[in-house]
């Protein structure tokens, strides 16, 4: 860690940012060693990301809950086997079967059936560096980012990990908060402190941005030809068209802070955060409308359902909008 940066660094800003949300988070001692426990209150409790594999939703969330919908989020059941207890913060999927999750104590997971059973693949509890987003270009590359400047690779579908350096400067150890496709073949990664990295070429070498903002950023959504929204803190939206080299600010109606997007089926823009905050965008995210969900209650996460319905997942598990 850098000289000088305040020991509030030491805890991730996601989830400190996610602290509203939950009063805890599954760390205990050892517990990435431990299967995660079948609960009938998995669906209740926190929730942070969801990805799609194949027709089936995938969610995760504390204590390593992974809960499956084969009917578009209408049923839900949790993963028979999850060798971690571990807080996940994000999950993704290269096709219909191979997935991975990440999480608290530097965890990765990995799964070939579709999520039913997963089996570890990385873990550093002794870095007490918390992985907050993996992206994988095929079922055999991937990368990770998480605090502190952490980022791993794979080129053999996470056999095994490699740490790289983001950048030539080994004092730059911002926290990488989101790692997303943006247009075309572009790579980016939301970060704090104002800062946006980009790759024109798989995640081999990277590029500094800056929007003109300083706070951090938690995730970004490509939005058609080369434009592509990030968002944060204090429900800031900025908008590129020119793959990251200028920036228009946009009026989200909203403070709170923004924590994940989506496209519909149907082209409908959706960002989700904090207090509740649900924004839609009709014009390809160029402008948006901003409604709170009536219990207020953080949502870290969104997903299309069955018959077009809205999935939201957060402090309250998953609900229907």
């Amino acid at each position: 860690m850098s000289a000088g940066r305040p020991n509030s660094r030491r805890h991730c800003l996601w989830m400190l940012t996610l602290a509203l949300l939950t009063a805890h988070a599954a760390s205990t001692a050892g517990a990435a060693e431990e299967q995660a426990i079948l609960s009938r209150l998995a669906t209740k409790s926190l929730l942070i990301d969801v990805a799609r594999a194949d027709g089936r939703l995938v969610a995760v969330g504390e204590w390593a809950h992974v809960l499956l919908s084969d009917d578009g989020g209408a049923s839900w059941r949790q993963a028979e086997s999850v060798p971690t207890r571990m807080t996940l913060t994000d999950v993704t999927f290269a096709d219909a079967k191979r997935g991975w999750a990440v999480g608290h104590d530097a965890v990765v997971i990995h799964t070939r059936d579709g999520g039913e059973n997963w089996e570890l693949q990385y873990q550093a509890p002794e870095e007490e560096v918390p992985l907050l987003s993996v992206w994988f270009e095929n079922a055999e590359h991937g990368l990770v980012v998480g605090a502190f400047g952490m980022l791993l690779e794979t080129t053999d579908g996470g056999e095994t990990w490699r740490r790289r350096p983001l950048t030539s400067n080994p004092e730059e150890d911002y926290h990488l908060n989101a790692i997303f496709r943006g247009p075309g073949d572009t790579l980016f990664i939301a970060a704090e402190s104002g800062w946006i990295y980009r790759s024109m070429d798989g995640g081999n070498s990277w590029e500094r941005l800056h929007p003109p903002y300083e706070g951090s950023f938690w995730g970004g959504l490509a939005v058609g030809g080369e434009a592509f929204l990030v968002f944060g803190m204090r429900g800031h939206v900025f908008r590129s068209e020119d793959l990251g080299e200028s920036w228009q600010e946009l009026d989200s109606g909203t403070d709170q802070s923004l924590q994940s997007a989506i496209v519909r089926a149907d082209g409908t823009v959706v960002l989700v955060g904090l207090g509740g905050a649900v924004l839609t965008s009709s014009d390809g995210g160029r402008t948006f409308s901003a409604a709170i969900e009536p219990d207020r209650r953080g949502i870290a996460a969104a997903a299309e359902g069955a018959n077009g319905t809205l999935l939201l997942f957060g402090e309250t598990g998953v609900k229907t909008r």
